[in-house]
């Protein structure tokens, strides 16, 4: 726990079977009650890695329902477990599990609700492997999201991130995609209901085994953060009703 707040680290993960066990092992577990880890139906052997590492909370898909989808059975079983701070962590080793001490920090004493680990803060990105088209994407959407959703955040983009149990409970998530563009309309809603987001400083790391998303789909995702970043400025000058942020 951390000041009396239950923590939970959610753990998407999809072939993490390489990846997995050097990530469990850097958790702090010292401030960490539980883990849970979605498998969305993988095709390595993760759910049998994940048994042997001792991780209680193991819910596997018995079909691939996306990265959204594998979010929503994340939440759903940390709501379920009563946590009071949910950290979302890849199993990936991507982003570094030394920072959960740092982001659940943040939350517990009452100074955010939700916290996201940017990798553009400083130098990280690039330093860390970031391709370059995926850098200079990244800088424009955020840009552009900045200016439609009227915030300053350093990257809207991050996998890691942390909420309070408030959060979770306020914003519909439900209705958001099952795909990748369920990270950006999250951020829509948490703004939408009035919640700030902070943000800390992550390092991150590419590397062959480390999850990414190819041109393709990264081009279906970035058309989807122009709609979600277009629609949430038209619902907040009342101009349309997103049944996202309205229901």
């Amino acid at each position: 726990m951390y000041n009396g707040k239950k923590v939970i680290v959610v753990l998407p993960a999809y072939n993490a079977a390489l990846t997995m066990g050097k990530t469990i092992s850097e958790i702090p577990m010292d401030v960490v009650d539980e883990l849970v880890l979605v498998d969305d139906n993988s095709t390595d052997n993760s759910i049998q890695v994940a048994q042997n590492l001792g991780i209680k909370h193991i819910i596997e898909h018995s079909v691939n329902r996306g990265y959204g989808g594998n979010q929503k059975s994340c939440y759903d079983k940390a709501l379920e477990l009563n946590a009071d701070i949910v950290v979302m962590l890849h199993p990936d080793y991507q982003y570094t599990p030394k920072l959960i001490l740092a982001m659940v920090s943040v939350i517990g004493n009452d100074l955010y609700k939700v916290v996201f680990a940017s990798r553009i803060l400083g130098k990280g990105a690039l330093k860390g492997g970031m391709p370059l088209y995926k850098y200079v994407a990244n800088r424009l959407l955020t840009l552009f999201q900045n200016t439609m959703m009227n915030q300053k955040l350093s990257e809207y983009h991050t996998g890691y991130r942390a909420y309070d149990k408030d959060v979770l409970k306020k914003i519909n998530y439900h209705q958001n995609s099952d795909d990748f563009i369920f990270d950006n309309e999250m951020v829509a809603q948490i703004f939408y209901n009035g919640f700030e987001i902070g943000e800390i400083t992550c390092p991150t790391k590419y590397f062959e085994e480390a999850s990414s998303i190819n041109l393709k789909r990264s081009i279906t995702y970035g058309l989807g953060v122009l709609k979600v970043s277009v629609l949430y400025f038209l619902t907040k000058i009342k101009l349309y009703k997103w049944k996202l942020l309205t229901q």
